[in-house]
């Protein structure tokens, strides 16, 4: 099973784990482990750090795992203590220092030249995208890659993970995607790309 899952679906999952069926453990697990690590980098968090982060939040729920009160909410619970170790890991350093990830070369074989050159303007296009999310504030950042998730988190999981209050978010979320919007025209793109962008049906 791959991306999140529903409330009912996570609730019942809770359960079962609870009472040691490691399949249903291994599925929450897949389901929200995307979420716990975008927290862990959107707070600057090098790889290790990122890495102890998720494995702490996820003892966190296994010591918890009977006592919580609504398990429909565990994706919220988990983003909720993510963010707390996260700042947890940030007070007890002196300096944080953000260690970049070094990405395997993958070995791409086109067939032909148009399939090179489709997969070069691809990446010309990522790579400007991701230089205008720099031009965006912190916030902003953080709000959008919860959002560029698969799929995105919902509204009560980034209330969690940011601190702030739902109501709020929708708003903030246009006005970081206009000013995105404005940075990609300023480099000739003129969409942000992800269609979950324009889905505000969370």
């Amino acid at each position: 099973m791959s991306g999140r899952l529903t409330a009912d679906a996570s609730a019942t999952l809770m359960r079962k784990a609870a009472h040691g069926d490691r399949h249903s453990w291994e599925l929450l697990v897949d389901a929200y482990t995307g979420l716990i690590w975008t927290i862990a980098r959107n707070h600057r968090l090098g790889a290790s750090d990122a890495a102890d982060v998720s494995q702490t939040t996820w003892l966190r729920l296994v010591e918890h795992i009977d006592s919580i009160e609504d398990p429909t909410r565990v994706g919220a619970w988990l983003a909720t203590t993510a963010r707390r170790e996260c700042l947890r890991v940030i007070g007890r350093a002196s300096k944080t220092v953000p260690v970049a990830d070094t990405a395997p070369m993958t070995d791409l074989r086109p067939q032909d030249d148009e399939e090179l050159d489709s997969a070069l303007l691809g990446a010309e296009r990522d790579a400007e995208v991701q230089r205008a999310l720099l031009g965006l504030s912190p916030r902003c950042r953080q709000l959008l890659h919860l959002l560029m998730l698969d799929p995105p988190a919902s509204y009560e999981e980034i209330s969690a993970a940011m601190g702030m209050p739902i109501g709020s978010i929708g708003p903030t979320r246009g006005r970081c995607l206009e000013r995105l919007q404005g940075l990609l025209a300023m480099r000739g793109i003129a969409e942000a790309g992800p269609s979950v962008f324009d889905d505000d049906s969370h």
